[in-house]
């Protein structure tokens, strides 16, 4: 089992960290919270591991901190969410305002996330409140600090509709969600443009 992964940021994106550790380059699928929290960071990254072991698969996914990673695997083990859901709704909010929504039983939170009905946010409120509760993790939930990009407008646009697409939206209105917010937000960086086009799309 591994535990944790150490190493210097061979590539990134806000949804694959490829971390080289001792000449080792490990690919790790990422949310949007731990693509924001590691960017930009200067000499050797951190970062927990979860490994998903199946008969035609073996994917490693990283996060930030060990509450992240924590809440997707809770959200994982809820019927009818899988790897990418559970991710899409971990890059959509904080790992504080998961909680939050949970604990209050918000379910268009949930619903806002790419795959997730209401019948699933009700099973992933209903399922996991006690949970997060007897775990402590409504009260270390924390959300990590945002970094601006000094990005281009053409390089955001470019990488968010890039990260969208890997999140399982179409390119067409990627593109376009993606372009509206930019005219509004001109300024914004990869991480609000993805959050505020997975509310769009």
């Amino acid at each position: 089992m591994i535990e944790y992964i150490r190493g210097s940021i061979a590539d990134l994106s806000p949804t694959l960290a490829v971390l080289d550790a001792n000449g080792v380059g490990y690919g790790l699928n990422i949310t949007l919270n731990t693509f924001s929290a590691i960017q930009g960071l200067p000499g050797d990254v951190k970062l927990y591991v979860y490994e998903s072991i199946r008969e035609d698969a073996y994917v490693l996914w990283g996060f930030a901190t060990k509450v992240e990673r924590e809440l997707f695997v809770l959200l994982t083990s809820v019927s009818g969410v899988g790897g990418q859901s559970a991710r899409v709704i971990l890059s959509s909010t904080t790992p504080a305002e998961l909680c939050d929504a949970i604990s209050r039983g918000d379910e268009r939170l949930l619903k806002t996330a790419k795959g997730i009905g209401g019948k699933t946010a009700q099973r992933i409120i209903v399922e996991l409140r006690d949970k997060i509760v007897a775990l402590g993790l409504d009260a270390q939930a924390g959300s990590p600090s945002s970094q601006p990009m000094t990005a281009l407008n053409k390089e955001v646009q470019d990488e968010a509709v890039a990260a969208l697409t890997m999140l399982g939206f179409s390119p067409a209105p990627s593109q376009k969600a993606v372009v509206g917010i930019l005219r509004a937000e001109p300024d914004a960086n990869v991480e609000r443009v993805i959050k505020l086009a997975l509310k769009m799309l």
